[in-house]
This record gives C-alpha cells, sequence and structure tokens, in this order.
C-alpha cells in the first residue's frame, strides 16, 4: 500500500503503520485482557470437547458393547451417528449465526452438548446410547461454526488473529489425546459412565465462562438481516444423512451392498443433494451457500483439497487407534501415551505457526502440511510386524498433529478473511462441514475396503485403510499445489473496510 492512508469513515484514516498496529493489539470487543483470556479459554475449549467426545469414545466401544450388549452390526452406529448429525446440521447452525449473532448460538449450543453428554452417561441400552449421541451431535453443530464466526469477527487479519486461530486449531489434538486418556481411565480404573461425567464437567466449566466473557455480536440489521434458507436445509440435511447412512452401512448390512436400502438410500441422498443444488442457484433468496463465496481466487480447489485431507486425517485417526489396540495390542493406557505427541506437537506448532503465519506464505507452509498428510498415513501402510516406536508409530504422530494443524491453521485465516463480517457464520459452517464431511466420507469408504478385504486378517486389512488415505493425501496435496496459492497472513484491511474504501473511491470520482 505504499505510503498511502487508507480512510475508513469520515473523519478517521488508516496508514500502513497503524494497519500493523491494529492487527497485533486487543480487539476493542474486549474491555480487558482478562476478558480476552475468557473469551479464548471459551473457544479453544470448545474445539477440545468436541475431540473429547469424538476420540475417546472409540475406545470406550468394546466396554460399550458389552455393558449395553450392542449387537456387532450396530456397533460403528453409536460412534458415526455424532459425527454425522453434526456434519448436517452444520450449515443451518451456521446461518442462524449470521442471524442472530454467534454468542447466542454458541452458548445454547454449549449447554445442549453438556445435557445430553451427561445423559449419555447413564445409557441403560445401546438404543438410548444412539439416540443420546445424534442428539449430542447437534451441540457441536451450533458451537462450531459460531467459535469460528466470532473469531473470525473480532479479530482483524495480522498476528493476534493468527496466533488465536493457530491455538485454536491447537486443541484439537490436545482434545483427541484427552479423549482417549480420560476413556481409559474410566474403563480401566472406574466404570465408562465416567468418560461422560468427566466430560459434562469441563463443558460446565466453558460453559459459564463463555456465558460471563465473549461479547454480544447481536446487530440490528434491518432489511439486509440474514433470513433461514428453509428449502436448502431441507435438502441438504437429508442428503448429507442419506448419502453417509449408505456408505457407513453399506459394509455392515446383511448383504453389503446388494442389501436393497443401501443403494436406495444412496440415491435418494444424491437426489437431495441436486436439489439442493438446484434451490441454492435458482430458487433461494439467501442461499446457505452462496455460489459468489466460491469466487474468491483458488476457493474451488482449497474445498476439493481439503475435504480429502481432513478424510485422511478421519482415516488415520481411527485406524491407528485399532491398529495400536487390535494389532499391536497395546492397552488403553498405553495407547493413550503413544497418542501424546500429538498433544505436546500441537501445543509446538500452534506457539511457531502463530509467530510465523505472516512471514512465511501460506501457499508453503500448505505443501509442507501435505507432505505431513502423506507420511502420516504413509508410515503405518509399510509398518513393520513388531515396529520400533520411535522409527514408525512416533514420526506418524508428529506427521499427523502437522498435517492437520498446520493445513486447519493457515485455510481457517484465508477463508475468514476472505469473507465478509456478515458470513462469518456461514464461513464457519464452511471449515467444519469440510471437516466433518470428509471424516465421515472417508471412514465410510476405508470401512467398506476394510470390510471387503477383512479375510486378509486385521494387519492387513486395516493397512488397505492406510493405502487408500496415503493415495487421498496425494491426490490431496496435488490439488493444493496446483490450484491453491495464499500469500503471507499479514495485517490488512478487513474485507468490509476494502468494500466501503471502493464505494468511497467511486463516490469521489462520481463528484469530479
Amino acid at each position: 500500500m505504499g505510503n498511502t492512508e487508507v480512510e475508513d469513515g469520515p473523519g478517521t484514516s488508516y496508514s500502513p503503520s497503524e494497519i500493523e498496529r491494529l492487527g497485533r493489539e486487543r480487539p476493542e470487543a474486549f474491555k480487558s485482557i482478562w476478558v480476552e483470556i475468557g473469551f479464548c479459554f471459551s473457544l479453544l475449549g470448545s474445539m477440545f470437547v468436541a475431540e473429547y467426545f469424538t476420540s475417546g469414545f472409540n475406545l470406550l466401544l468394546p466396554a460399550l458393547s458389552e455393558s449395553l450388549h450392542i449387537p456387532p452390526e450396530a456397533e460403528t452406529w453409536p460412534a458415526s451417528v455424532f459425527a454425522l448429525v453434526t456434519g448436517a446440521f452444520l450449515l443451518p447452525f451456521g446461518r442462524l449465526a449470521d442471524m442472530f449473532g454467534g454468542y447466542i448460538v454458541f452458548v445454547i449450543g454449549l449447554g445442549w452438548f453438556l445435557v445430553w453428554s451427561l445423559i449419555t452417561g447413564f445409557s441403560q441400552n445401546y438404543m438410548m446410547l444412539i439416540v443420546c449421541r445424534a442428539l449430542q451431535g447437534l451441540g457441536p453443530a451450533a458451537f462450531l461454526p459460531s467459535g469460528i464466526m466470532l473469531l473470525g469477527s473480532i479479530y482483524r487479519p495480522g498476528p493476534r488473529k493468527n496466533f488465536i486461530f493457530s491455538l485454536y486449531g491447537a486443541f484439537a489434538p490436545v482434545g483427541f489425546f484427552a479423549g482417549i486418556f480420560f476413556a481409559g481411565v474410566s474403563v480401566q480404573m472406574i466404570t465408562w459412565g465416567w468418560f461422560f461425567f468427566i466430560g459434562s464437567m469441563i463443558l460446565a466449566i466453558i460453559a459459564v465462562v463463555s456465558y460471563l466473557t465473549i461479547p454480544s455480536d447481536r446487530e440490528k440489521k434491518g432489511a439486509t438481516e440474514a433470513k433461514m434458507d428453509w428449502f436448502g436445509t431441507m435438502t441438504i440435511v437429508p442428503a448429507l444423512v442419506l448419502i453417509v447412512f449408505a456408505l457407513t452401512e453399506g459394509s455392515h448390512a446383511a448383504k453389503g451392498w446388494a442389501t436393497p436400502y443401501i443403494p436406495i438410500t444412496f440415491i435418494l441422498g444424491f437426489l437431495f443433494l441436486g436439489g439442493f443444488v438446484y434451490v441454492e442457484g435458482w430458487v433461494a433468496e439467501q442461499p446457505l451457500l452462496p455460489g459468489d463465496m466460491f469466487n474468491v481466487k483458488g476457493m474451488k480447489a482449497l474445498v476439493v483439497a481439503l475435504f480429502f485431507q481432513y478424510g485422511v486425517f478421519g482415516v488415520y485417526l481411527f485406524y491407528a487407534s485399532f491398529y495400536i489396540e487390535k494389532v499391536l495390542h497395546a492397552g488403553p493406557l498405553l495407547a493413550s501415551a503413544w497418542f501424546t505427541p500429538m498433544c505436546v506437537g500441537g501445543l509446538i506448532l500452534a506457539t511457531i505457526g502463530g509467530l510465523i503465519l505472516h512471514l512465511l506464505p501460506g501457499t508453503v507452509l500448505l505443501l509442507l502440511s501435505g507432505t505431513c498428510f502423506i507420511l502420516s498415513t504413509l508410515l503405518f501402510a509399510i509398518i513393520p510386524n513388531s515396529p520400533n516406536y520411535w522409527a514408525y508409530i512416533f514420526p506418524a504422530m508428529v506427521c499427523a498433529t502437522a498435517g492437520v494443524d498446520i493445513t486447519f491453521n493457515v485455510t481457517n485465516v484465508f477463508i475468514t478473511t476472505s469473507m465478509l463480517k456478515a458470513r462469518q457464520g456461514l464461513a464457519g459452517s464452511l471449515i467444519n462441514s469440510l471437516l466433518f464431511l470428509g471424516i465421515s466420507f472417508f471412514l465410510g469408504i476405508a470401512d467398506l475396503a476394510v470390510t471387503m478385504t477383512a479375510d486378509r486378517g486385521e494387519r492387513q486389512s486395516y493397512k488397505v485403510a492406510f493405502w487408500f488415505a496415503t493415495g487421498c493425501a496425494v491426490f490431496g496435496m496435488a490439488v493444493m499445489f496446483f490450484g491453491v496459492k495464499i500469500g503471507k497472513a499479514s495485517s490488512d484491511l478487513t474485507i468490509d473496510e476494502r468494500e466501503e474504501l471502493e464505494r468511497e473511491l467511486t463516490r469521489r470520482q462520481s463528484n469530479q
């Protein structure tokens, strides 16, 4: 921008040095540093509990299956229904955040999550467990997109925003590790219900701090106020539920994909998806997923690459846990210890990432993370029968956390910075939809591959999943390399300020 000043309304202007300063200082929304710390604790905690209840539940499944007499054909549903419901409702809740503000949707989402997490701990049979897990999923569907909306709208582009987003992404592996740890402790030392009770206690603290410290962002928008796209909601939710249901259930149905209801639900899901595309493009007044958001340079390629890479991460987490427990015969507590590098590495990467995102081009960081995604699954695909932990498992864990942390941080900053303030809820729902749907979609395909190769034994069938994930990681990195160019995440004007500047210049030219 040289030495020119940028006007920001009557009587005010931003010089380059002022823009840099604004990108580093505490936002005006926070009255004190303690309020900002409380806000950050709430947002980081929301990511923590979402991952806690996702990862630890897989470790609980054997104990739950025995205690609640879950039939083999239904064992996958208590785990998958949570991600399925969360992914299906992210877009509608993102719109609610744009309509009513991120604060109210975030706090209600945490409260809902707390209630159903507590009730889940008292499940008496597997049907109650499945219903409770499904209702649990509505909580993250509400607070994850609204959380990113709050982060993206309160913090200006610059080093401070980069650092907070880095910490936010780091708490995914931290929550993942905590879930595995407390699940192992609950199964081996107490009872499985305490996994949910401990999580509920953490949730209660986060909910109270959120209520007290998150600034209200409800604005009077008048005639331009966001409206719910009901037709879009009524097509995208059943589309995602039916497609993911078919992919998840297809490998466990009586006759696999030859079972009549599997191809029927799969086809119906794509018909609803086609209806959603039609509604969004030609019917909806305010679409849940506006087509013009993909006009941002590189956005289409970024969405495709993220869908594949998050899917790779989901396959890695699920099958690495099972490989370590069932093939390498590590107990729950030893398995949680082996996942420690994901926790520690996430925190280290967050600290470093927050300091260098404004110094290195995003494209370089994305290529680094893409390489890490490939190595994380490749190391498990070639792992020998009696592996050395430090030669295979440790570097795989480090690469997995590096891949997802760097990708999550760089792309979150890019997407939220590329959106108007009024569309931060949409940005949050898009980011998390790619995460949850990528995990659900590719886990369904990997599960099908593992089931079809079950006659080779657990070790070889799990390796099929890792080879599949490696291929997806290579494809995702190729799309990133050829289709996505992201510069340094340095201090800059917001999109709203840029548009206001363009309108002001246009007015001046018209007057002259």
